[in-house]
C-alpha cells in the first residue's frame, strides 16, 4: 500500500472515483495527493487496533490531518469519525451494533415500502405521488391508500418526489450515478431518512451530503446510520422555518469573526448591505461540495470529522477529524451533548482534534464555531484586497467568490482556517477580559 501511494501521489486520484468521459472538460482536477508516510493507508489503519479491537484513535487524527485517508479504507474511518462506533469498544461489541443497526433499517425501509412499494426496489421516482391535500395522483405508485389526516405520510410522500429530481442531478459527473441503481441506493436513504426525522424531513442539499457516503459505504444500513450520524451534526443547517434558516446562526458567528480579526473588510461588507453574509449560505450549507472538486471536498470534511464540497471525497475527511471529540459517540448515543472536562490534561487533549483542542484550551464554548466558518472567514481574507477594491455591490461579491470554484486548495485553505481560528480565539478572550 505504501509503495501504492508513492505511485499514486503523482497520478490523478480522481481514477478511484471515475468521471463521464462528456464531463472531464467541466471538472476541476484534484489538488490533493496520496504522501507516503502521511496519508492514513489500510496498513496505518489496521495496525491502530489493538488485538482485540480498541482504536487509536489519536494517532490516526494526527495522520488524517498529515495526509487525510486512503481512498481504499475511507468508508470504514468516516464510520468512527462521524461517531457510528466508539473507538474503545471491541471488534465483537461493533459487530453487534451494526447487526442491531441493519435490522433496524430493515424495518424502517418495511414501514416504507407498505406506503410506498418503490422503496427497495433498486428504482425512484421524480413525479409526485399525491397533491398537497394527500390526494394520490392517477397513475402514481403509492401504495396502500393511507388515511389523509396523517399529514406525516402525506408530508413524506411529497418529499420523494423532490428528493428524486435532485438525486438525478446530484454528482452526475461522475460514472458512479450512470447506474440507475446507485441513484436509486441515495433516493431510498434520503426517502427513509426523511420518514424517521420528521422534525426535518428532506431539504435541497442533504443529497450532497449523503452522497459521498452512498459513494464509499457498499452496505445501504451501514451507509444510512452514517449519514444519519453525519447529520446529527448538521441537521440544523437544514432547519428552516419563516423567520429564520438553518445556517443563521453560523453566519452571525461568521460576521462576528470577520469583525473581529478583520474590521476594515466586514465594514466594507456592511455598506455593501452584506454585513449578515447571506452570500456565503451555500458554503456552510452542504460544506463546500460546490466549491471544490469530489476528492478535495471529501478531504476537506475529514479534517472537519478530525476537528471535532464537484465531488471531491479528501475535503469531507479533513473537516470532521480535526473537530472530532472523543465524547462524540456517547453524546450520539444518548442524543445529549457531550461534555469535556474544563481541566483536561495534556493527555486527555491528544484524543481531541487540533480545532477542538484549541477551543478546549482557550475555553472558547461558541455553540456554532465550527471549522467551515472560519473556512470561509479564510476564503473572505484570501479575496480581501479583490473584495475592497472591485466589489460595489453584492452581485459583485458573489462573483468574486463565485471564481473560487474548483479553484481552491483544500489543505491550504484548512491551514488558513486555524490561522485564523487561532487568532480570533486570541483577540476575542482579549476582548472578553477588556
Amino acid at each position: 500500500m505504501e509503495f501504492f501511494m508513492k505511485k499514486a501521489s503523482t497520478a490523478e486520484l480522481d481514477a478511484f472515483y471515475p468521471v463521464r468521459e462528456e464531463c472531464r472538460v467541466e471538472v476541476p482536477k484534484t489538488r490533493f495527493r496520496l504522501r507516503a508516510g502521511k496519508t492514513l493507508s489500510a496498513r496505518r489503519w489496521h495496525a491502530a487496533f489493538s488485538e482485540d479491537g480498541h482504536l487509536d484513535i489519536a494517532s490516526v487524527l494526527r495522520r488524517i490531518q498529515r495526509g487525510g485517508i486512503h481512498p481504499a479504507i475511507k468508508g470504514v474511518v468516516w464510520e468512527f469519525l462521524l461517531g457510528c462506533f466508539d473507538p474503545s469498544s471491541t471488534f465483537d461489541e461493533r459487530n453487534d451494533l451494526r447487526q442491531q443497526r441493519r435490522e433496524m433499517y430493515v424495518r424502517l425501509k418495511a414501514e416504507c415500502n407498505k406506503m410506498v412499494p418503490v422503496i427497495g426496489s433498486g428504482k425512484f421516482i421524480t413525479t409526485p405521488l399525491v397533491t398537497d391535500d394527500g390526494d394520490p395522483i392517477d397513475g402514481a405508485p403509492n401504495g396502500a391508500r393511507h388515511d389523509v389526516s396523517d399529514k406525516k405520510v402525506i408530508q413524506w410522500k411529497l418529499f420523494l418526489h423532490q428528493i428524486g429530481l435532485d438525486v438525478v442531478r446530484t454528482d452526475r459527473t461522475l460514472v458512479f450515478y450512470e447506474s440507475e441503481t446507485n441513484q436509486a441506493k441515495l433516493w431510498e436513504i434520503l426517502s427513509v431518512y426523511a420518514w424517521m426525522d420528521n422534525d426535518i424531513g428532506y431539504v435541497q442539499g442533504m443529497n450532497d451530503i449523503c452522497s459521498p457516503i452512498v459513494i464509499l459505504i457498499e452496505n445501504h444500513a451501514d451507509a444510512f446510520w452514517c449519514f444519519e450520524r453525519a447529520m446529527r451534526k448538521l441537521r440544523e443547517n437544514f432547519r428552516c422555518t419563516s423567520t429564520s434558516m438553518g445556517v443563521q446562526s453560523q453566519l452571525a458567528t461568521l460576521s462576528q469573526v470577520i469583525r473581529t480579526i478583520d474590521p476594515k473588510l466586514h465594514q466594507h461588507l456592511e455598506e455593501l448591505d452584506g454585513g449578515e453574509y447571506l452570500f456565503a449560505f451555500r458554503m456552510l450549507m452542504v460544506l463546500f461540495r460546490r466549491e471544490f472538486s469530489f476528492v478535495d471536498s471529501l478531504y476537506l470534511w475529514e479534517v472537519r470529522m478530525k476537528l471535532d464540497l464537484y465531488f471531491h471525497p479528501d475535503w469531507f475527511q479533513l473537516m470532521w477529524a480535526m473537530e472530532y471529540n472523543p465524547n462524540i459517540f456517547s453524546s450520539y448515543e444518548t442524543s445529549s451533548a457531550g461534555t469535556t472536562p474544563p481541566n483536561a490534561s495534556d493527555k486527555e487533549l491528544k484524543a481531541f482534534g487540533k480545532f477542538e483542542r484549541n477551543n478546549v484550551k482557550t475555553g472558547y464554548t461558541e455553540q456554532h464555531g465550527a471549522l467551515s466558518v472560519f473556512l470561509v472567514a479564510s476564503v473572505l481574507e484570501t479575496k480581501n484586497k479583490q473584495l475592497l477594491k472591485n466589489a460595489k455591490g453584492l452581485d459583485d461579491v458573489v462573483n468574486i467568490l463565485g471564481d473560487i470554484t474548483g479553484n481552491l486548495d483544500a489543505r491550504k485553505a484548512c491551514n488558513e482556517a486555524l490561522k485564523i481560528h487561532k487568532k480570533y480565539l486570541k483577540l476575542h478572550l482579549q476582548n472578553v477580559k477588556s
